[in-house]
């Protein structure tokens, strides 16, 4: 379901999510967002964070244009028990290179942040891969 709401950006530069908004997303006073500014697109995506005790990693990867490349990285991210909080994915160049932005949480992972980028980096399809930490406010 999706949920279109205009809102008013005030002189501080705050906006309020709308109450429907809020409810169907669950999300509650106190609680963290992510926002990810795409300036190319022009955009804003802001995805709620299900925990406080959230370890959030901005992860780039970049893989090859193939079907089914993207799967492997999830698959990993998965069997390492990392959760994915977004997913955005652009095609460089058709067929040979694609990339990847997630913003991942690590919290309910055992691993460290070098032993998973040498885990995915172990994928046959996946040509770079960084990891930056993102701070909580």
């Amino acid at each position: 379901m999706r949920i279109a709401e205009v809102v008013r950006v005030d002189s501080k530069g705050r906006i309020t999510i709308p109450m429907v908004v809020r409810e169907a997303l669950n999300i509650v006073e106190g609680m963290n967002l992510v926002l990810i500014a795409d300036t190319e697109r022009r955009e804003i995506i802001i995805s709620p964070i299900p925990s406080m005790e959230s370890e959030l990693y901005e992860l780039h990867v970049e893989l090859k244009d193939v079907p089914g490349a993207l799967a492997h990285v999830s698959e990993k991210l998965a069997s390492l028990n990392i959760d994915q909080i977004t997913t955005q994915c652009t095609t460089i160049k058709r067929g040979e290179v694609a990339e990847c932005m997630m913003i991942i949480d690590t919290a309910k992972s055992s691993i460290d942040v070098e032993k998973l980028r040498e885990e995915l980096a172990k994928i046959p399809e996946v040509h770079l891969v960084n990891i930056k930490r993102m701070k909580h406010s």
